[in-house]
């Protein structure tokens, strides 16, 4: 079921606009602790780059673990097929001319477009999205486990 009404502000930047609706913020923001996942050996060369890089942040921010192998692994094939597409659309560019003369936009631009769509969705469900962070909860986050005074100055 879709969450109704407007995506929230990320509360470090209510934080840093003063909170101007003076509603309560979000304290239980997750800084969990997670575990990557082996890389799958079927995933395109990009996906496992991605894999990689995106893998160990993820890991280590608690929001990826064993059991989101499969979820993170769609989210890494997107990605290296929309990255193939880009960059056959930027060394063919985006419209061919057909034998009729006819200008014609090529495949690689909707296949950009879904796999693009796709990601974005997969970034919402791995709080990649500072709005995406802001709806999660985690356990409390107290002033006595932060000991960053840029983290205790942005969580308040």
């Amino acid at each position: 079921m879709a969450i109704r009404g407007r995506k929230p502000k990320p509360t470090a930047l209510k934080v840093l606009e003063g909170n101007p609706g003076h509603r309560p913020l979000n304290k239980k923001e997750p800084l969990p602790k997670g575990r990557l996942p082996r890389c799958p050996d079927w995933l395109e060369d990009d996906a496992k780059k991605e894999w990689k890089r995106l893998g160990k942040v993820l890991a280590e921010m608690g929001m990826l673990t064993n059991l989101d192998m499969m979820t993170f692994a769609g989210y890494c094939q997107a990605y290296a097929r929309w990255k193939g597409a880009e960059e056959f659309i930027t060394q063919h560019g985006d419209m061919v001319r057909t034998p009729n003369g006819y200008l014609q936009q090529v495949p690689q631009v909707s296949i950009a477009q879904t796999n693009l769509k796709i990601m974005l969705k997969f970034c919402e469900q791995f709080g990649l999205t500072p709005s995406a962070r802001s709806r999660m909860v985690g356990e409390e986050n107290g002033a006595e486990k932060e000991t960053d005074e840029m983290e205790l100055l942005l969580r308040g």
